[in-house]
């Protein structure tokens, strides 16, 4: 019977402390309980009160059980506040290089996935706030800072630039084909001196550029900048 109690207790012990050592957060109410109640067992082994301290080694055991669960809690809770932090960071750089419109979808994504996350948070969702603070990240991997394809070009003397439909819309920062000039004129026709004579355009004439496939298009056309070709996949991704 002897050898008995000593196991329990012994057990016991052992549960209230082996996860205070391992785990931060140890210093919790369930912890110092597991604590007081080990002593008091120990007291109550010392004195020959056996059934006392088979009673204390089990709420001992109880209160650390219930310690691990609450450790391990803050654990997850601290990895989702870690991880929702990051989110946030990312995003924010995202908006600060224009991501909402120069990578919209994958901008909605993260942005969708933040509430979710917060939300779990909220609610105590530990490990799927995590998660979906994950998918943020994730979502904006690939997002970078581009500029955005002109939207409205001025056209310059035909001695210096060879300024027409046909040329304009072959410019890489345009559309990279010419036989895509008809989308220039007949957005622009009706500030035309001759709407029905698409040959006939004025230099400093502010030429409007139709977005075509949906990519964004901010600002007019600045010769001291550097443009990615139209077509080319960092304005086809995310879209």
């Amino acid at each position: 019977m002897m050898k008995r109690f000593v196991m329990i207790i012994a057990v016991a012990l052992l549960a209230a402390s082996v996860f205070a050592a391992t785990y931060s957060y140890k210093n919790n109410t369930y912890q110092k309980l597991a604590d007081e109640y080990t002593k008091k067992a120990q007291q109550a082994m010392d004195a020959g009160y056996y059934d006392d301290a088979v009673e204390y080694s089990l709420k001992a055991e109880e209160n650390a059980a219930l310690s691990k669960a609450y450790i391990e809690n803050m654990m997850v809770r601290g990895e989702a506040e870690e991880t929702l932090k990051l989110a946030k960071n990312k995003l924010a750089w995202a908006e600060k290089i224009d991501a909402q419109n120069t990578f919209p979808m994958a901008y909605s994504s993260a942005k969708e996935n933040l509430a979710n996350a917060e939300y779990a948070f909220d609610e105590e969702e530990y490990k799927d706030a995590t998660e979906y603070a994950k998918l943020v990240i994730a979502a904006l991997e690939g997002v970078r800072e581009v500029t955005p394809l002109p939207e409205f070009y001025i056209v310059r003397p035909w001695a210096e630039t060879r300024d027409c439909y046909w040329n304009i819309s072959g410019r890489p920062y345009i559309y990279n084909n010419p036989l895509l000039w008809e989308n220039l004129y007949q957005a622009n026709k009706d500030n035309m001196p001759r709407p029905g004579d698409p040959n006939l355009i004025l230099p400093g004439m502010k030429m409007k550029v139709p977005s075509l496939t949906g990519e964004y298009r901010s600002g007019t056309y600045d010769p001291k900048k550097s443009y990615e070709p139209y077509g080319s996949e960092n304005y086809k991704i995310n879209r």
